[in-house]
């Protein structure tokens, strides 16, 4: 089987992160994507460590799939190879500070007299509004999104994700973005201008948080591992590690108490639905804490999940992995030549009849530049 994607060109003039995850989705479900360097890489090549083979595997795990060409925007020769790219490309995505194309002739308004149809990704920290002059990075937007005074003990000071979870999410959205674009494309042989930035992503990210904001004006808060709105949906500690417990409604919440000894709980007006037991935590999460003591991580994960109540321990990544792999979800692949493979986690999505592929491992710095310098001085068909 074939990608969905397959015979798409995707022009990837991204670099860091949100950018070059939206692309490596694009590659792996079978577009053609050529990522643009300049003479110095992108920068992830050098965040090391940790690294493989003296390669930075924060850069191996989003650019897979992909060809590299080192161009300079400033020789008038390479900026020549670049707009011919954009008028054989479908779609051009890019992190550019906003503005800073359109010197060289490679902003959207630019690019749509070069190529009507292409559709065209911009990324930025802040839109293009009143925030375009700030930088965005995503540890940034983590603190003044809000996230940031939502995570960490209620007492203690405000903590970082520990991923950059508004690059990937930006990346995710423009992905979406790109996809949308392209199908309204199909309809009208017309492309345009798609444009996502962290802060948008963050707020729409935070669901529920931001939500309770914008509906009825609560600014939530710090509450460690608690969830405001659900008990008992935290993290708990067990006679050797922690475990996540998830009630979810008032029945799994029976079955909880059934599972763990906890007689009459369910029954109590106090506890017996989730809002009586949000607003009673403080008298039920002892009791709860006294009958954990009693089991094991791994005795709980097994009696509580055959019961139907979510419950997992607090793992490593290693252990994470390792329970995917057991669940049968193949979470790592080999990427690339036998010879030559790196290994990578797997893309999440699957079709019924179409393939994600893992073809080529992330490309070293212009490694292809002259097969796609020649492919672009062939006269198109």
């Amino acid at each position: 089987m074939s990608g969905p994607l397959d015979g798409l060109i995707v022009a990837d003039l991204s670099r860091i992160l949100a950018g070059p995850y939206c692309t490596m989705l694009l590659a792996d479900m079978g577009a053609t994507v050529i990522k643009v360097e300049s003479p110095a890489g992108d920068d992830t090549r050098s965040w090391i460590p940790p690294e493989r083979d003296g390669v930075s595997t924060y850069y191996l795990s989003i650019n897979r799939n992909k060809q590299s060409i080192v161009l300079d925007f400033r020789d008038e020769d390479d900026l020549r190879v670049v707009h011919e790219l954009l008028r054989r490309a479908d779609v051009v995505v890019e992190n550019f500070k906003v503005g800073g194309l359109a010197r060289f002739g490679l902003d959207y308004d630019s690019a749509v007299q070069i190529n009507p149809a292409l559709v065209y990704l911009s990324i930025s920290g802040f839109g293009s509004k009143e925030g375009a002059g700030l930088p965005g990075y995503d540890l940034v937007v983590q603190a003044v999104s809000g996230l940031m005074s939502l995570t960490g003990d209620p007492e203690g000071p405000a903590y970082r994700a520990g991923i950059s979870v508004f690059d990937v999410m930006t990346g995710l959205h423009g992905t979406i973005g790109v996809l949308a674009a392209l199908q309204q494309r199909a309809e009208t042989g017309v492309g345009q201008h798609v444009e996502v930035n962290l802060l948008s992503s963050a707020l729409s990210g935070l669901v529920n948080q931001t939500g309770a904001f914008a509906a009825a004006g609560v600014v939530p808060h710090r509450m460690g591992n608690a969830h405001p709105s659900v008990y008992p949906y935290e993290t708990m500690p067990t006679a050797d590690r922690d475990v996540i417990i998830a009630c979810g409604n008032d029945r799994q919440f029976r079955i909880f108490c059934d599972v763990l000894g906890l007689d009459g709980v369910a029954d109590d007006d106090r506890f017996r639905l989730n809002a009586d037991r949000t607003a009673n935590r403080a008298e039920l999460h002892p009791r709860i804490l006294e009958r954990l003591s009693q089991f094991s991580a791994d005795e709980l994960f097994e009696k509580l999940n055959a019961a139907g109540v979510p419950c997992g321990p607090v793992n490593s990544i290693a252990e994470g992995v390792a329970l995917a792999d057991r669940l049968g979800l193949e979470p790592v692949v080999s990427v690339g030549e036998q010879d030559d493979a790196v290994e990578a986690i797997a893309n999440p999505i699957s079709f019924s009849d179409a393939e994600v592929s893992y073809n080529s491992r992330p490309p070293q710095l212009g490694e292809h530049s002259d097969r796609i310098r020649e492919w672009l001085e062939t006269p198109a068909e």
